[in-house]
């Protein structure tokens, strides 16, 4: 029988949909922007597949941070070993883990951010696997499955012979905040793996011809972009390259939007987003990869939400890389948190990836059944 220690971050991902780019001490920020907790549910779509599952057992934490979601999960075989009171914080996380691994778990499960990785990571090293639903903002750390439902793949048939070194990445999140991107290799746990079912760390592309192929993108997006449309610029040097070549500033690592040449907004939360969408204005959506992660949603733009990409239309999608990228870049994902919707993304997308040029890239889809 599998032991499974199970822990959630309550607060993972509340700052992504808001436009905060991330949740670390700005809990009470995002909460006055109307952010709601994403991470229960994200953990609940794995759980509740585990709990068909016979040979697991799952010893966990009190309240939010594990009882709740196993309960609403219907997962049975379990018992509550570490209690916190009050709100959670990052010792607790810590607590958490440690008191996993004293009860002698073969993986702890968790659900959060690259935040809750360095967490546990700080608390077990490489003593006990980890493995990461995702539900944080970024999630540049290579422990992360690819969506919920992949988890619950990864734990019912993974072996100690699947299991790999995978890096957990410390992203600075008030450079992040101000548009710039600053990474460290904080270290290396072990993470059971699967082909193509854990993430790989995000990679920044830095070569003379990566800015040509941009320009080049950039030149024919100006050139297709049709008058009295709304065009919404995911995060990202390639988008940032499209708005350059139009004339107006992008926030790097935000969400704009921009119309007949001139920005409209900067920086949009979701629920400011929606509100250009109400008025069916014909709107397109521009989106690039992260790099070598391949995700075209779920990573660092949880401004442009499931319900945005509803009523934008998945046909008004433009997915944007250099042709670099595309070939460090085996695979494309989407993970908007909402199954039915990554699954109209079907099998492949067309990727503009020069002046005329696109590449038909495979889209990764979860195992049905």
């Amino acid at each position: 029988m599998k032991r499974i220690g199970f822990l959630i971050n309550p607060i993972a991902g509340m700052g992504g949909a808001v436009g905060l780019k991330g949740t670390d001490g700005n809990v009470n920020e995002a909460l006055f922007r109307g952010a709601t907790p994403q991470a229960q549910d994200r953990a609940q779509v794995t759980l509740t597949l585990l709990a068909l599952e016979s040979g697991l057992h799952f010893v966990s934490c009190s309240g939010a941070m594990g009882k709740d979601t196993l309960k609403a999960s219907g997962v049975q075989n379990f018992q509550v070993i570490y209690c916190y009171n009050g709100k959670s914080s990052a010792d607790d996380t810590r607590q958490a883990a440690l008191s996993f691994q004293k009860a002698g778990v073969d993986l702890i499960l968790f659900c959060g951010g690259d935040g809750t990785a360095r967490d546990i990571f700080d608390a077990v090293g490489r003593e006990v696997p980890i493995l990461g639903i995702p539900a944080g903002v970024k999630m540049y750390s290579a422990v992360f499955a690819i969506d919920p439902a992949t988890a619950a793949i990864l734990v019912t048939r993974y072996d100690v012979k699947s299991l790999r070194d995978s890096e957990v990445m410390d992203v600075d999140e008030d450079a992040y905040r101000h548009n710039e991107l600053k990474t460290r290799l904080y270290g290396i746990a072990r993470t059971p793996v699967l082909a193509g079912k854990v993430q790989a760390s995000k990679h920044v592309f830095e070569e003379r011809d990566e800015e040509r192929a941009k320009k080049e993108i950039a030149r024919f997006i100006r050139e297709i972009m049709i008058p009295d449309v709304l065009y919404i610029l995911g995060a990202g040097t390639t988008t940032e390259s499209i708005a350059r070549e139009i004339g107006v500033n992008k926030t790097l690592l935000g969400v704009d939007a921009v119309m007949n040449g001139r920005t409209v907004a900067m920086d949009l939360d979701e629920k400011t987003l929606w509100a250009l969408l109400e008025h069916d204005q014909e709107t397109k959506i521009l989106l690039s990869p992260i790099g070598a992660q391949g995700f075209i949603l779920g990573r660092g733009n949880q401004q442009i939400s499931a319900r945005v990409v509803r009523k934008v239309g998945r046909e008004n999608i433009i997915v944007v890389a250099t042709p670099h990228k595309l070939r460090e870049t085996p695979v494309l994902y989407v993970d908007s948190g909402d199954s039915s919707l990554d699954a109209e993304f079907g099998d492949a997308v067309l990727v503009v990836s020069g002046y005329r040029m696109a590449q038909k890239k495979r889209i990764y889809q979860p195992e049905s059944g």
